[in-house]
Formats: C-alpha cells, structure tokens, sequence
C-alpha cells in the first residue's frame, strides 16, 4: 500500500510542480502550457516569492500547495495566502487537501504568522465543504472588490 508524503517542495521537484500547476490551472478554465507554468514557479522560487509544498503517493506527484506571504498593516504582522490547492484527480478523497492545509497552517504558525487566508470560487463546493471539515471559516466581514479588467 502506497503511503502519502506532503513536505515543503524545493528546486529539483520543479518539473513535477509544473505538471501539477498545468493542471490546476486547466482546472480553472486556463489553456494548458507547462512551459509557461514552470517558467511562473520557477520565478517564484527564484525570488523567494512563495512556499510550495508537494505531496507524493509513493514516488508519484498528487498534489499542491502554494502560499504568498504578505503583511497585515492593522494587526502588524506577516500573513500567508494559500493561493493554491490542487489535488490530482488520483490523489482525491485520500487525505491529501487535509494534509497540504495542515502543512500550510504548520508552516504558518512556524514562520510567526498572524494569520493564513485563502479564497477559492465560489462555485468550488467541494473545496468549500474540505476548508470547513478542517475548521477554517468563511469570512462574512469583508467584501471584496476588483476593477474590471482592461481589454
């Protein structure tokens, strides 16, 4: 039997992080392009602009995790944003959310976090439905706006 194995992802993990970030993309209604997936995360690990964590099933790549950190001006302190999740279709219903939200929330607390955010579509039910079955709670005090787009 196969084990889960969720760690903090490093350079040489780039190509099976490419593959996974194609694909949550495509999840999202993106065209697929791993060559330009590998050159965005190569960036972010470049420039120490985001964690990622990576969770294998034996030797195969199943999932991710990916968190920006950033500041809160008002609690005067460093956040994470879980910015992405994403679980191969043969990685679902295994544990594998659960433990890449448990590796984010560990790291978090570790780098001194006053706190760890994230959004996801509203539309995403069963990402929804795993944020509350791991205690995180929706957020009803803010409303968040964006700018239309530029054509």
């Amino acid at each position: 039997m196969s084990t889960i194995c969720i760690r903090q992802a490093v350079l040489a993990d780039l190509d099976a992080l490419s593959v996974l970030f194609d694909g949550y993309r495509q999840f999202y209604g993106r065209e697929s392009d791993v060559a330009a997936a590998k050159r965005f995360l190569s960036e972010r690990i470049d420039h120490a602009e985001s964690v990622l964590f990576i969770a294998h099933e034996g030797s195969d790549p199943i999932g991710f995790a990916q968190l920006y950190p950033s500041f809160s001006s008002v609690s005067l302190g460093r956040i994470y944003i879980l910015n992405d999740l994403f679980i191969h279709e043969s990685g679902r219903r295994k544990g594998v959310g659960a433990g890449l939200l448990s590796a984010s929330i560990d790291f978090a607390r570790t780098a001194g976090a006053i706190r760890l955010a994230l959004s996801t579509a509203n539309t995403n039910t069963k990402a929804q439905a795993l944020y509350e079955a791991q205690g995180w709670e929706r957020d009803d005090d803010f409303f968040y706006m964006y700018p239309i787009p530029q054509s």
